[in-house]
């Protein structure tokens, strides 16, 4: 094996070569600068504390992040596949999310692997356009359950290539990671996995598993799912009523109107286009004319190879089925369709490179990556060199300034923390002060924060522009409980060190 690869990479070094920057750059474009621009907030700090609780008090769980939806959980495994690494790193947020990155980077170069089974080019496109992207670089960065799906939805795709090519233990792949992907990560549009998963099952009826790999593939399915059923045993059937209220009482899918309809249409252009092209301006737009004509035009073509016709079927399912979906009050965001992003890049990278075959398609493809790294250069350059010293930013590095100028002001005496963010609940800073004190910087410090009251309170609070009125009412009220003393900015964030009012 490892001669056949050699060979192959020396047969075709120059695409090698272009992938092996293309893997390095995208690596290195998702952890530039991260200790500094991590966005910690509210999930990220609920998900530490989390496992801050097993490391250090033992707590085991079965569930894991919410779905957004009230009372409805996702499983444990997102928690217990980053826990190693908060493990690893001594309660530091900076090491899963480096690893979440490498989970990103392993998804390009399965791009990769499965674009090259139309040609090679159809991979190297894909796996620029997944490296470069903006907003698939943002995704990647973001230490949360739905980045894992990049990963997950390649995985997919290449267990179903793997039945239709006859290697019928790729049902086994399938019904891992359609688990992993239903119930543990993803967000909402992984749920359509499964109306392509039946029509995928029709369609390779001759490629059935054996009674064993069935057995095998039932096994792996229950594992995704088993914590969750064991909680809702313990918990009187807490999930499943949850579900059924949403799904049933709550009515959450419905035939749609018409307006709802092109709404949808709209929301799916936006998601989809802004990772090819961050702005959509006239010459992007004339680009993604052209491309969807050389789609049509090459569809009979293309219709012949079995991944294509996976990529399709995966990718209007979703679409399909969430003109459905009328649930959580109406709201559907960009990260829902997080485990589709690089079925469409697929999808978008095989039509470049039917186009490429041609003298003209050729300069048309060139054009297109000198607009695409044109339009993707300038807003990466502007997110990743952030100083995030702006009077409404709030990032790692000035989250940590503020908690270390805390720890270091109150001269080893005990302190209350009185702590207002957006959206109220503050568990980034209640994960912060649990760990900052364990790090190297202040271990064996005696200052400490309490639960008592004592006479040094120090208030922290960000900016919140949007509800102004919330945090001058926060405000209003620590005047009556303490007097400043002194403040500190860093960023959006402002801290007072107060005496409390006797």
């Amino acid at each position: 094996m490892a001669k056949r690869l050699l060979n192959e990479i020396k047969s075709n070094l120059f695409v090698y070569i272009l992938l092996f920057i293309a893997v390095v750059a995208g690596f290195y474009l998702r952890v530039y600068r991260i200790d500094k621009i991590l966005g910690f907030y509210y999930d990220q700090g609920r998900d530490a504390l989390v496992i801050w609780d097993l490391w250090h008090k033992g707590k085991l769980f079965l569930v894991g992040p919410t779905t957004g939806i009230a009372g409805i959980f996702r499983g444990p495994y997102y928690y217990w596949l980053i826990a190693p690494f908060y493990l690893l790193g001594q309660g530091n947020p900076i090491w899963p999310s480096v690893f979440l990155s490498v989970t990103t980077m392993l998804a390009a170069v399965m791009a990769y692997v499965l674009g090259s089974k139309i040609n090679r080019v159809t991979g190297l496109f894909a796996t620029l356009i997944a490296s470069f992207s903006f907003n698939i670089v943002m995704a990647s960065r973001w230490l949360s359950n739905p980045t894992p799906m990049l990963l997950l939805s390649m995985i997919l795709v290449w267990g179903m290539l793997l039945v239709s090519e006859g290697k019928r233990w790729g049902w086994s792949v399938i019904a891992a990671t359609a688990g992993l992907s239903l119930f543990n990560f993803g967000s909402a549009g992984e749920v359509f996995y499964f109306l392509a998963l039946f029509i995928f099952i029709i369609w390779q009826r001759k490629n059935w598993p054996s009674k064993k790999q069935l057995i095998i593939s039932c096994v792996l399915f229950t594992l995704t799912f088993l914590p969750l059923l064991l909680f809702d045993l313990k918990h009187d059937g807490i999930l499943r009523n949850n579900i059924g209220k949403f799904l049933f009482s709550e009515k959450s899918f419905a035939a749609p109107t018409w307006h709802f309809v092109w709404d949808k249409l709209d929301f799916y252009y936006q998601v989809f286009t802004n990772k090819i092209f961050n702005g959509r301006y006239f010459q992007e737009q004339a680009i993604f004319y052209v491309i969807a004509a050389g789609f049509f035009f090459y569809l009979r073509d293309i219709w012949k190879n079995n991944l294509f016709k996976i990529l399709i079927l995966l990718f209007v399912s979703v679409c399909f089925g969430l003109v459905f979906f009328q649930g959580n009050f109406g709201n559907i965001y960009d990260y829902y369709l997080t485990g589709y992003y690089l079925i469409f890049i697929l999808l978008f990278s095989i039509t470049l490179g039917f186009i490429w075959k041609t003298k003209v398609g050729k300069l048309f493809v060139l054009y297109f990556f000198y607009l695409f790294f044109v339009n993707n250069y300038d807003v990466l350059k502007y997110k990743l060199s952030d100083g995030c010293n702006g009077p409404n930013s709030i990032c790692l590095v000035n989250q940590l300034q503020a908690v270390d100028w805390i720890y270091t002001n109150a001269e080893k005496k005990p302190f209350n923390v009185d702590v207002y963010v957006p959206p109220v609940i503050p568990y980034a800073y209640d994960y912060l002060f649990l760990w900052r004190p364990t790090t190297p910087r202040f271990r064996g410090a005696r200052s400490e924060q309490v639960n008592q009251l004592v006479p040094i309170l120090y208030t922290l609070y960000e900016q919140d522009p949007p509800n102004p009125d919330r945090l001058e009412a926060w405000l209003a009220r620590q005047k009556g409980i303490g007097k400043v003393e002194e403040t500190a900015r860093f960023g959006g964030i402002t801290i007072e060190r107060r005496i409390r009012i006797k």
